[in-house]
């Protein structure tokens, strides 16, 4: 079996975060580890306090794994601050594991900041370069275009298509510009280099998007570990990411999760009321 190990911060209603990777990574066949870089106390109305993980624990979390399990992918979400960067950049300049996924979480559905605007240059610097493909969403684009000195607000797919070559140009090899925030079609943008790939799904009408950026990058992460390329890697990740919110879960007064694992409980006869 694929093992995939997550870095991310925890999300105590467990719908984004470490808990969504770990759902999705095994929604997708793989064994799923984890090291944990913030704890924060958040339900499905918002983000309400952040414990960063001293980097010294981080360290000592990444290396318990890697000194004793293959990891055939690694995805790396929320890294708030500068020592946490730097603390996980040098393991993995260590490591050197194979199928990096950033996604590069900033601001919370409830518009909490999970990353300090001063560990943006941090994060563009140290680890955009190990990625294999980076998962921007449309404002974490504009904001790490922002931070490059591109004035540029990402309002057509023209623009996202500019934007992925941008950031492409930071050096990773893959970008994925996410569209959820566009209006229309869901259409997402893949851009290796070289070519331009279009990924489109009817939008949902719902509100319960919760972890919706953590559960894609987690599918990719999975199928990348599972031997797929990027392109087919992205494709099966966008389709299972539509069902789990096609059949998202209302749970929660705000922002419920997307429904993981909608396909084997159906698959299995159980029925989700």
């Amino acid at each position: 079996m694929k093992k995939v190990l997550t870095i991310a911060g925890s999300d105590s209603c467990g719908g984004a975060g470490i808990q969504a990777d770990l759902k999705a990574f095994s929604a997708n066949g793989v064994y799923g580890m984890s090291v944990i870089t913030a704890v924060t106390a958040q339900n499905t109305q918002g983000v309400f306090a952040v414990q960063d993980i001293e980097p010294e624990i981080i360290k000592a979390q990444i290396d318990a794994i890697f000194t004793d399990i293959k990891v055939d992918a690694l995805k790396l979400g929320m890294v708030s601050q500068i020592s946490t960067i730097e603390a996980i950049s040098e393991k993995l300049q260590q490591y050197q594991p194979d199928n990096v996924v950033l996604d590069p979480v900033m601001i919370s559905k409830s518009g909490y900041s999970l990353l300090i605007p001063e560990a943006k240059a941090a994060l563009i610097k140290k680890l955009i370069p190990m990625a294999t493909i980076i998962t921007p969403n449309i404002p974490e684009a504009e904001e790490i275009l922002k931070e490059i000195g591109l004035e540029a607000a990402v309002v057509s797919l023209e623009d996202m298509e500019k934007a992925a070559k941008e950031i492409h140009k930071l050096g990773c090899r893959n970008v994925l510009l996410k569209g959820g925030h566009a209006v229309g079609e869901a259409i997402d943008v893949l851009y290796d280099g070289k070519d331009i790939i279009h990924f489109s799904s009817e939008r949902i009408a719902t509100k319960n998007t919760h972890g919706t950026g953590c559960t894609l990058s987690s599918a990719i992460t999975a199928n990348l570990a599972l031997g797929f390329s990027i392109k087919e890697a992205v494709a099966k990740a966008k389709e299972y990411i539509t069902v789990a919110i096609q059949h998202s879960l209302n749970i929660g007064k705000g922002v419920g999760p997307t429904n993981h694992f909608y396909t084997l409980y159906k698959n299995g006869g159980i029925i989700i009321d």
